[in-house]
């Protein structure tokens, strides 16, 4: 559920709801906001004077003060939960733990922000990369529900090198055109086979599609 379109004593009244069960919380919702002034008001009020706004007993007055305490702890934890990536190195490493243990080809895809800030990471096929017809749609639709801004391909070459083919080559391109689309910068192409990657943005492989300087801290 969404709250961008609900109106301020609409989203209070929401929250209420869950806080006072079965009673009409949008009388105190308003009542809240004309004292108080706004959401964030309500929010910092002091305990005692919430208290003082009929409906509001004491649970409910600690359950609100506790809200922007949790809005604070979710914020830290999103900065201190989220890794960032700074080379193709690390992004090589990263999908290499990635592979452990899978026997057949599979495909990966790890989303960044603008930071370089992993937002995703994981498999988005079984099966060989150049199939890429069966897994683009998912693709585009995890970096749209994730609102990246970087992307990052591998796949791996169980049996085989690290060496690309021309179909992996040519998947790139394709790829690389679809994220365009949605405004997403595919950064590299990974190629992982055991414990050896080869990126091909750092080896310098469709130097048409990959340009370092334009990387995010990548190098």
């Amino acid at each position: 559920m969404g709250l961008d379109s609900f109106t301020p004593h609409a989203a209070l009244e929401l929250l209420l709801f869950y806080a006072i069960p079965q009673k009409d919380t949008n009388p105190i919702a308003h009542e809240l906001l004309r004292k108080f002034g706004s959401v964030a008001g309500v929010f910092d009020a002091p305990l005692e004077e919430l208290m003082k706004v009929n409906g509001i007993g004491e649970s409910t007055a600690v359950f609100l003060k506790m809200i922007p305490q949790f809005c604070r702890l979710y914020q830290k934890s999103l900065e201190r939960d989220k890794k960032r990536i700074c080379s193709y190195d690390e992004a090589g490493k990263a999908f290499v733990k990635e592979f452990i243990g899978r026997q057949h080809e599979s495909v990966m895809l790890m989303l960044l922000d603008s930071r370089g800030c992993i937002l995703y990471c994981g498999k988005v096929s079984d099966g060989s990369a150049t199939t890429a017809n069966i897994y683009i749609k998912t693709i585009i639709r995890l970096a749209s529900r994730f609102d990246a801004v970087y992307a990052i391909l591998a796949h791996n070459h169980p049996s085989g090198s690290c060496m690309p083919s021309k179909q992996d080559l040519d998947t790139t391109r394709w790829i690389f055109d679809a994220l365009g689309m949605v405004e997403v910068s595919l950064l590299d192409h990974i190629i992982v086979s055991g414990n050896d990657y080869l990126s091909m943005a750092q080896s310098k492989i469709l130097p048409e599609l990959f340009n370092p300087e334009e990387a995010t801290g990548q190098e």
